[in-house]
């Protein structure tokens, strides 16, 4: 099994299709986020405060359940975690994921798509969420498509 995974959440795809290249670039284990729930367009709608996402955001303790198992961390050492910005974090259901794992002793690197917003906080709040026994690396933002080439550039940068 790899050391490395890449685990993500997408709710469109943009960031399916990102996380999908980086395991292929990195021989990486895929692991796909999936809420129990899917998200409807109408739960996407952030510009209604009354919709899922708006709501589930608004939470800080919301943890939006999962479809199914996580991963055995144990297998990995270094956890690329992509998904969508919102509200200038990671969704909920990431954050679901995170409690779900044991991270001690890992290296999480975080990716997000996102058409403006960059990533903020948002590594600082992994780290608390996992309750700083990983290594949280200052992550990348991508907005729409990202060539194999620009991947490779961050890969090589990271020297993982």
């Amino acid at each position: 099994m790899s050391r490395i995974l890449v685990a993500y959440f997408s709710a469109g795809g943009v960031t399916a299709d990102v996380a999908k290249e980086i395991a292929q670039l990195e021989e990486a284990d895929l692991f796909e986020i999936v809420p129990e729930t899917l998200y409807t367009a109408e739960d996407l709608d952030w510009r209604n405060e009354k919709s899922r996402s708006s709501v589930e955001m608004n939470d800080p303790n919301c943890r939006p359940a999962l479809a199914g198992p996580v991963p055995d961390m144990k297998d990995y050492d270094t956890v690329f975690l992509g998904f969508p910005i919102w509200w200038g974090r990671e969704p909920s259901v990431v954050d679901t994921f995170l409690d779900a794992c044991d991270f001690e002793g890992k290296t999480i690197i975080p990716f997000c798509t996102s058409g403006g917003s960059g990533l903020g906080n948002t590594s600082v709040r992994i780290n608390n969420l996992t309750g700083r026994k990983a290594k949280v690396m200052e992550g990348k933002r991508y907005g729409g498509t990202v060539s194999m080439e620009d991947l490779k550039i961050w890969m090589d940068d990271l020297k993982i």
